[in-house]
């Protein structure tokens, strides 16, 4: 069959969530067996979203081949457990690099390059899906912005070149906007929405669907009078309400039967779709029987979905232990050995995620250390596991100047190095060890029991690695460095046999970790959190 196109934007407002509609969408349209992938297009002119600032930008997510990408494709692989490529994250970035590396190899033959028809040419080409791929049915494509913003024009223009060239039924598009709600006279006003798509015929685009994002509740009538503004079918009005959990999204769209509009658009069959792991995940989020506190200890705490992916997998780990995860935000730069009791004496487990840079280093190995002499379940990623090698070093094994290069290049005891073979300090952008890797884990570890598995892949973001003239004396001193790379050149994880549970990966496990599928660790990890809160009574 012919690949089949629905494109998503945005008006009014950024945050409506656009990614979780398209991705709700994609759910619903793989519950009803078609194959489905995802592409996020955003108008930013970075290259990926690697060298930006977490607090501004929010979470780097990592697919399994090492694009670093917008966390909105995290959602994406949560939502339709698909794996996704370099190609599923596209920025004008990438667009403007390509055409002017094919200016200055001459391709253009000497002509004028302009933004129509080189820049849309290269937008269009991205969008395109093989027909004779029998792996795909569907593409979901989310540009990211606003309607009206000056950076989203060439996309927009693209995709209206594009709908002309695949013809009818072959492509849709749908609208999330805001209706805000005034309190004081307790109106929605649909007037923004209006503009929104005025502002998309304007530039000979027209919605097929609106989805209308609320706090409050609204009827038919305010759906007619959005129909009769926005050129839209009534029936294509969708209500999108606030939700206690964002896992709630494809249900209540199912409810507003977007796929089935979507399917008619396309002039796609509609059958009904198997929904039942969803609704039984989703029922039990909503019955969790305990009542867990985990302490996130993290340098980017200000924005927190610059730790989206552990945020998420934190709440697998909850549903699959029917367990209620409560996350206590602890920015690493106010915890020191001091406080640092009376900041995590009342949690659960603690979980040091990963990040760069020196600053709020000390609070988080403070944390670290207090979980290993107290006996508190502990989770480290990627900077957490190296951080964890550093307070061993220091407190155990007694190299009390024990560091990371990155952190002193002058340190008498580097225990966290570069990684083999690599030195690269001068360009940040696309030098870290990216990607999905192989890892092989000791046969009697708790990892390896977790995971059921000895021979596992993680995908990786770094830069640094356990400096392998300290593993010697650090298995001496009874750190179990309990995951190896296959050539055992690379330590990818360790565990303290003296805890209940003290486990830390180099990996990000968080990327891989599903709301019906959680991740091992995660799930082991709130396992271990809840045993704890009952064995203190």
């Amino acid at each position: 069959m012919a690949v089949k196109y629905v494109f998503v934007t945005g008006g009014v407002v950024s945050g409506l969530g656009k990614g979780i509609t398209a991705a709700s969408l994609g759910r619903l349209l793989k519950a009803r067996g078609y194959k489905v992938t995802m592409q996020k297009f955003d108008p930013y002119l970075n290259i990926d979203p690697g060298t930006m600032n977490p607090i501004q930008h929010g979470e780097v997510f990592v697919t399994d081949d090492g694009t670093e990408t917008d966390l909105d494709l995290g959602h994406y692989e949560r939502f339709i457990d698909e794996s996704l490529d370099k190609n599923s994250n596209v920025t004008t970035g990438k667009v403007y690099w390509s055409i002017l590396q094919k200016e200055r190899r001459g391709d253009f033959g000497g002509h004028t390059v302009q933004v129509i028809p080189h820049i849309t040419n290269e937008i269009k080409s991205r969008f395109y899906r093989n027909n004779t791929d029998d792996d795909m049915h569907i593409a979901i494509i989310e540009v990211g912005g606003t309607v009206g913003d000056i950076e989203s024009q060439p996309f927009l223009e693209a995709i209206r070149q594009f709908q002309h060239e695949v013809g009818p039924n072959n492509s849709m598009l749908i609208l999330v906007s805001l209706l805000p709600y005034l309190r004081v006279s307790q109106e929605l006003k649909t007037k923004p929405t209006q503009m929104a798509v005025k502002t998309m015929q304007g530039m000979g685009l027209q919605p097929d669907v609106v989805v209308c994002r609320s706090e409050v509740e609204f009827d038919d009538d305010l759906k007619d009078k959005i129909s009769l503004f926005c050129n839209v079918p009534s029936s294509n009005v969708i209500k999108n309400l606030d939700l206690h959990s964002l896992y709630e999204a494809p249900l209540a769209m199912e409810k507003e039967h977007l796929a089935e509009i979507a399917c008619k658009c396309l002039n796609l069959p509609c059958t009904d779709p198997d929904l039942t792991d969803w609704k039984e995940m989703v029922n039990t989020l909503y019955s969790l029987e305990n009542k867990v506190s985990v302490a996130l200890v993290g340098k980017y705490t200000q924005l927190h979905d610059a730790y989206i992916s552990v945020v998420e997998s934190l709440k697998h780990g909850g549903i699959s232990n029917k367990a209620d995860v409560k996350i206590k935000w602890v920015d690493s730069e106010t915890l020191t050995d001091e406080n640092v009791s009376e900041v995590l004496g009342d949690v659960d487990g603690i979980i040091v995620p990963g990040g760069f840079g020196d600053r709020g280093i000390p609070g988080m190995i403070s944390a670290i250390r207090y979980a290993r002499e107290n006996n508190v379940p502990f989770l480290g990623l990627c900077l957490g596991m190296q951080l964890s090698i550093i307070e061993f070093a220091r407190n155990v094994v007694g190299y009390r100047d024990a560091n990371s290069i990155e952190f002193d290049p002058d340190t008498q005891h580097p225990v966290i190095a570069f990684l083999p073979d690599h030195d690269d300090k001068d360009n940040l952008g696309g030098t870290l060890r990216l990607g999905s890797y192989p890892c092989i884990l000791q046969k009697e570890s708790l990892v390896a029991k977790l995971y059921g598995s000895e021979e596992i892949h993680e995908r990786h973001r770094h830069r640094y690695e356990v400096n392998n003239d300290f593993r010697p004396i650090l298995t001496q001193k009874g750190l179990r460095l309990c995951g190896l790379s296959p050539d055992n050149r690379i330590v990818e994880m360790i565990e303290n046999p003296n805890n209940d549970f003290f486990v830390a990966t180099q990996a990000h496990p968080e990327f891989k970790s599903r709301p019906n599928r959680p991740h091992p660790l995660f799930a082991g990890f709130i396992g271990a959190s809840v045993k704890h809160k009952k064995d203190r009574g």
